[in-house]
């Protein structure tokens, strides 16, 4: 949808500054040190940072007041895209601060005017079909010896997609491997594709290139399809997002699990058990896209978010029929906290921000690409929190989070660590 489409909300955006907040009625027993919600206003200090200065600035280009200039470029893309005030003004003005931001972005690459660390980025993506600049020939080396099924020369009912992260990042390459391991000794048809492995497009579009979306959309339903796979499984947030919400955006539906939320299963179902254990104190940290951003849209045409038509009520704009807002509630929090829960000796305690309302880990939007000091800045605020209610270890279900993590706690001299889910249940179950 182009961001004019968004005009009516935009221009009913009252600058309540509700975006920049923990939600009031979810306040009371937050640390007050922990009640920002926008990693860039927070960072930044000034309005034009947080999702209503956006909105402004949205606004501004599209009337014609506001020209392109290095501090607008600044200001769009100086945001993780995490969803967080998403959340926060649906509690208080229903307006979709998210969508706008995304199509501003949008609008953006359309114009030629973007980060200049961009351009090898998605050069690469398009030489080598991953976000890490890394030769596509390389992608299948994580899995070498675990001898699994590869697609598509054989058929598999489940596809395990790794995505670029934990392809290529060999700090990560362990979990990925007892994630499979996990899941192929379950007894479960699964099979993966190797170096012919795509990358899912997801970053790319919150980046602005909606282009890079569609088409790795198109191949990996194509792929799926063809290798006789019926639901997808990844260990990597970003992937399960994309899969799960941004391709629905446009019109394809696909089965899709996180990694914990199959081992959730497995673990309730008996079939891993969880015998050994693990003395620590942890804490969780719900990655954006497992959570808040993993909500499907509903739509209406192939390629058409589903859209409602306005009314106003007695001055009150309205939806018939009700809109279908995505607010963040339904992302995935529930599965990994229940797993967590199932291991001995493990005490799992909660940061004030969670679920819906979870600060980012910092690794969004392309910031690590273009601004990387607050790419790291937003990781140790998090690590600061975690340590803030005792813990001694964050676990997450995130590559990217993980590593964004990882090294912002090099310079922590206390021995805190960075965990996947995956490691700790692999450890649980005596492996």
């Amino acid at each position: 949808m182009p961001l004019e489409d968004y005009r009516s909300l935009i221009e009913r955006c009252v600058r309540c500054s509700h975006c920049k907040h923990v939600p009031y009625v979810a306040l009371a027993r937050v640390d007050r040190r922990f009640r920002p919600v926008c990693p860039s206003n927070e960072k930044y200090h000034f309005h034009s940072w947080s999702a209503g200065g956006r909105t402004i600035t949205s606004y501004s280009l599209m009337i014609g007041e506001l020209k392109y200039s290095p501090k607008v470029i600044d200001v769009v893309y100086q945001c993780l895209m995490c969803g967080a005030c998403d959340v926060s003004c649906k509690i208080q003005m229903d307006l979709e601060p998210y969508e706008v931001m995304l199509e501003l972005r949008v609008k953006c690459v359309e114009d030629g005017q973007i980060p200049v660390e961009f351009i090898p980025v998605i050069e690469g993506l398009r030489k080598d079909d991953n976000m890490l600049q890394k030769p596509k020939s390389e992608r299948g080396k994580w899995a070498e010896g675990l001898n699994v099924k590869k697609l598509p020369e054989e058929k598999a009912e489940v596809v395990f997609h790794a995505g670029c992260r934990f392809s290529f990042d060999e700090g990560l390459w362990s979990t990925a491997r007892k994630a499979l391991t996990i899941i192929k000794e379950a007894g479960v048809d699964v099979g993966i594709f190797g170096v012919d492995e795509a990358c899912c497009g997801g970053r790319a579009y919150e980046m602005g290139y909606q282009g890079e979306l569609v088409k790795y959309m198109d191949h990996n339903v194509e792929s799926w399809r063809n290798a006789g796979v019926k639901t997808v499984v990844t260990p990597c947030s970003d992937c399960y997002a994309t899969f799960k919400a941004w391709y629905s955006r446009f019109g394809r539906r696909v089965q899709v699990m996180h990694i914990v939320e199959y081992l959730e299963r497995l673990v309730r179902e008996g079939t891993i058990k969880l015998t050994r254990e693990v003395p620590m104190k942890v804490t969780w940290h719900d990655p954006c896209h497992l959570g808040r951003r993993s909500e499907p849209y509903l739509y209406s045409a192939p390629g058409k978010p589903y859209i409602t038509p306005e009314k106003k009520i007695m001055g009150i704009v309205a939806y018939d029929p009700p809109k279908p807002w995505r607010r963040g509630a339904k992302g995935i929090y529930d599965p990994p906290r229940n797993v967590l829960s199932s291991i001995p000796g493990l005490k799992l305690v909660e940061m004030h921000r969670i679920r819906e309302y979870a600060w980012c880990c910092g690794a969004g939007g392309g910031v690590t690409y273009a601004y990387p000091e607050f790419s790291a800045w937003t990781a140790k605020e998090r690590i600061k929190e975690a340590r803030a209610v005792g813990a001694k270890a964050i676990v997450t279900a995130c590559g990217w989070c993980e590593r964004n993590f990882r090294d912002a706690v090099k310079d922590l001299v206390d021995g805190f660590e960075v965990y996947d889910i995956v490691d700790l249940v692999w450890e649980a179950m005596g492996r």
